[in-house]
């Protein structure tokens, strides 16, 4: 999942971003919202996680220019404002969600999970192939019954393949959906990975090479 945090108070979103990271999404971030449109017209996020009080352009202006572009993107606004009708004003511009400051951690990031969801094509909670079973709500992984010590990187990886059931995937897309923007796109990043990845899968090796298009799990 690729995640844009728009949030003018650094030390805010650092802590978010390192969270969300944690649970193997790729996190952006955003000081302003000129800066969060930039973004959002060049890379293709899941969820924007949205301050309201935002300088330069407003989280309000932010909100109405991609529900007037029809973006894809879904949007957790946050606000220190968090009476009924601020809510309701939020929601109104665009916003799916809507979460007052302060607020709880673990909520957010249950929020975020949801509104990804939503962005995704639905995906069973748990992802078989190949000998291969993969439970994304408890970030495991298993082949034929052996539990996988994957890194988050390697993770999303393995979920993004078992998720494509058995089509291509790019090294591009899978760049795309499980780095952050400084990820340099010349970087051999994918394929020292995927190396340890098949490592860690062991014999016999089920994540196929496609010349010239990406991998796949035959």
């Amino acid at each position: 999942m690729r995640v844009l945090i728009a949030e003018d108070e650094p030390a805010l979103a650092a802590l978010l971003a390192k969270g969300l990271r944690r649970r193997a999404m790729a996190v952006d971030v955003a000081l302003d919202g000129g800066e969060a449109l930039e973004r959002l017209a060049v890379d293709d996020y899941d969820v924007l996680v949205l301050d309201r009080d935002l300088p330069e352009v407003h989280g309000d202006e932010v909100c109405r220019r991609l529900a007037a572009g029809r973006a894809r993107v879904r949007i957790l606004m946050l606000t220190a404002a968090a009476a009924p009708t601020e809510r309701v004003a939020g929601l109104n511009l665009g916003a799916d969600d809507y979460l007052p400051k302060p607020f709880d951690y673990d909520e957010l990031v249950a929020r975020v999970l949801a509104l990804g969801r939503r962005a995704q094509a639905p995906l069973p909670p748990v992802l078989e192939r190949a000998g291969i079973r993969l439970d994304s709500g408890r970030r495991q992984a298993f082949r034929d019954g052996t539990y996988l010590p994957l890194s988050l990187k390697e993770f999303g990886i393995l979920e993004a393949l078992l998720a494509a059931d058995g089509t291509v995937v790019s090294s591009e897309r899978l760049l795309e959906s499980v780095w952050d923007a400084n990820a340099d796109p010349f970087t051999n990043t994918v394929r020292v990975t995927l190396s340890k990845l098949r490592s860690k899968l062991g014999k016999p090796d089920v994540v196929e090479t496609v010349i010239g298009s990406g991998y796949r799990i035959s």
